[in-house]
């Protein structure tokens, strides 16, 4: 049934769209400054203040991706790319595995003690050990500095595992009974029934995770020591805040860009878009299932 637009309904739609893509404006407007920064000629974008809404460069100047040579060239960021993507991927894995595992514990209409655990769980959201003993617990394992510390750090999400079990308790109780009565087990029920019929949250979820794991910086920061395990967060905090080159970067520089102090500018603007690019690619895919894995799992329970 289509609903009739009335005059305030309508006047409504047009505000709706002019604050949204004022929104989208703010959003993009940054980001599209740095991809055209990052072309751009080093000499004329020193000189220049504000948006760029297209490259600069002109007859002497030309356009450039000796921003992005330098950055793909560089031993450091290139190691960092390849230790997030590991951490991501791994990490991701991992946490959609334990969340799904947690979550259908917890959608078993029948466990007497399951309101416990969730309100227990749920404790966990608002308080936790803190920074110092979570670092003598890792200390204790023995994966500080180590692969292990990025990948089980925040490798299990409360808010997740919610969204999860209320995804699962969405789908009708005659599809697992049905199940039950031709032989399957727990386990097949899981991968052969549920995990399919919510991909759209699980998807999701593994849209959120990845997400925040590939814009990690501060567990990197605190229980690495290592450079060859630092993500591509700590190597752009080499460049971005401390202003500083990785090694190896500053011969670089100077051979392909000429003047160094324009140059650093030009790559700082190549490494955001360098790191920003995976995430841009991805989000597209998994768009289509955003908006209705996180209505299915936030609108019951």
């Amino acid at each position: 049934m289509k609903i009739k637009d009335t005059p305030s309904r309508i006047v409504f739609k047009v505000i709706n769209y002019i604050l949204l893509s004022l929104l989208a404006l703010i959003c993009l407007a940054p980001l599209w400054h740095v991809l055209m920064a990052s072309f751009s000629s080093p000499t004329l974008l020193v000189q220049h203040t504000g948006i760029l809404l297209w490259p600069l460069y002109d007859a002497d100047h030309p356009l450039t991706l000796g921003g992005y040579y330098i950055v793909v060239k560089n031993n450091s960021l290139i190691r960092g790319y390849a230790n997030t993507i590991y951490y991501v991927a791994v990490g991701c894995f991992c946490s959609v595995m334990l969340g799904s595992l947690a979550a259908y514990c917890m959608s078993r209409r029948k466990a007497i003690w399951m309101k416990y655990l969730i309100l227990i769980l749920t404790f966990t959201m608002f308080f936790n050990g803190g920074l110092i003993p979570t670092y003598m617990v890792n200390k204790t394992l023995g994966i500080n500095n180590t692969r292990w510390v990025m990948i089980v750090m925040g490798v299990i999400s409360v808010f997740n595992i919610i969204i999860i079990r209320t995804a699962f308790l969405s789908l009708p109780e005659s599809l697992e009974e049905s199940a039950q009565l031709d032989g399957a087990g727990h386990i097949t029920i899981l991968l052969k029934i549920i995990l399919p019929l919510t991909k759209a949250t699980i998807a999701v979820i593994a849209l959120f995770y990845s997400v925040g794991k590939w814009n990690e910086y501060l567990t990197a920061a605190i229980y690495l020591t290592d450079r060859n395990l630092f993500p591509l967060q700590i190597v752009l905090r080499e460049i971005l805040i401390a202003a500083t080159s990785p090694p190896g970067m500053e011969g670089d520089i100077n051979t392909i860009l000429g003047d160094e102090g324009n140059a650093k500018k030009l790559v700082e603007y190549s490494t955001i878009i360098f790191a920003t690019l995976p995430i841009l690619c991805i989000y597209p895919f998994i768009q289509k299932y955003f908006v209705k894995g996180v209505m299915i799992g936030s609108i019951k329970g």
